[in-house]
């Protein structure tokens, strides 16, 4: 590891620490809320892709009523989508950053299944540890297209630096509040990733 790459990490340990402190309230009142509206459980665990293609448990509070087999536009409770509105469901996260599975900033973590449809310039996405917020999610998070998110991806991880990361975490303060791109258009999340996005783009 370099000194850009250990300095990275201290920051993310720091950052990930001050942020605990600071949410805590807010993470708290946060699982009661779940607990009050929706029942248990009030975590959400599903396998990510992280750094190098490693596997890992990515964490968040729970947004949805069980119930795989039906829409995210009926599982999204009310309560989910305020959640998910002020990106608190994302804050449990800050827990696989202190982990080191994740940075403060990177590309999204996406699912495994997603791994056989990349190209390999997608792929490179991986080449970066994944973040809680990223290139792509200031510069319109689900609004964008697959192909976008993937572009911007690997534009990061070709520029990567400190101060970039530094930049990225301000913008996301204004994206945050702002709430611009929380769901795709006409989605109530965003539409899963499949063979036929790399057939429309012409990558396949």
């Amino acid at each position: 590891m370099n000194s850009s790459a250990r300095l990275k990490r201290a920051i993310d340990i720091a950052g990930a620490l001050a942020a605990t402190v600071l949410f805590a309230p807010v993470m708290l009142a946060a699982a009661f809320f779940i607990v009050a509206t929706m029942g248990r459980p009030v975590f959400f665990r599903q396998k990510r892709t992280g750094l190098n293609g490693e596997i890992f448990t990515l964490l968040k509070f729970r947004t949805m009523r069980q119930g795989a087999h039906l829409p995210d536009a009926v599982r999204m409770t009310a309560s989910g989508k305020l959640l998910r509105n002020l990106s608190i469901d994302e804050l449990p996260q800050l827990w696989n950053v202190l982990r080191g599975e994740m940075s403060l900033v990177g590309p999204r973590p996406l699912l495994p299944e997603y791994l056989p449809y990349y190209t390999a310039a997608q792929r490179r996405r991986h080449d970066a540890r994944p973040g809680i917020t990223g290139w792509a999610q200031v510069h319109g998070r689900n609004a964008l297209t697959w192909d976008e998110k993937f572009t911007l991806d690997a534009w990061y991880v070709d520029h990567a630096t400190n101060r970039l990361d530094v930049l990225i975490l301000l913008k996301t303060v204004h994206r945050v509040l702002s709430r611009d791109g929380i769901n795709e258009r006409g989605s109530a999340t965003v539409t899963p990733f499949c063979a036929s996005d790399l057939k429309q783009s012409g990558l396949a």
